[in-house]
């Protein structure tokens, strides 16, 4: 019991007559978890991992996402921002596995030019 309700259980209720019984009621709202918008997420794969657009797709719906957060409309916000979350993780995976390929090519169209090279400089020849 805390010193306040200590006291109050000591002295009691006021014992006023003929004076009517006030009450004060608290409502105390439960501490909901704020929403994330993955707003920077999105404007990274936008900028950076934007294969086929997922990344402004993603970008859009953060923003959608913001939206309904700032009305107040907290499953909305929840529904964008999953949506969000499922563009960015996919044009992330995207965009990482195009970016090997890119690197797999380049290097080995730089091995097959380096060997078509050596053979030419072998046989005498100019490239």
């Amino acid at each position: 019991m805390i010193k306040e309700e200590h006291e109050v259980a000591m002295l009691g209720a006021p014992q006023h007559r003929g004076a009517p019984v006030t009450s004060t009621v608290i409502n105390i709202q439960p501490e909901v978890p704020p929403v994330a918008d993955h707003i920077v997420w999105s404007l990274f794969s936008t900028l950076f991992m934007n294969f086929c657009c997922l990344g402004f797709m993603a970008f859009t719906y953060s923003v959608k996402s913001r939206d309904r957060k700032m009305v107040g409309d907290m499953i909305g916000a929840r529904s964008y921002a999953s949506t969000a979350k499922c563009l960015n993780i996919s044009a992330l995976i995207l965009g990482i596995l195009l970016n090997i390929g890119v690197i797999v090519a380049v290097v080995f169209v730089a091995i097959i030019f380096s060997e078509m090279y050596y053979r030419s400089v072998q046989r005498g020849g100019g490239f």
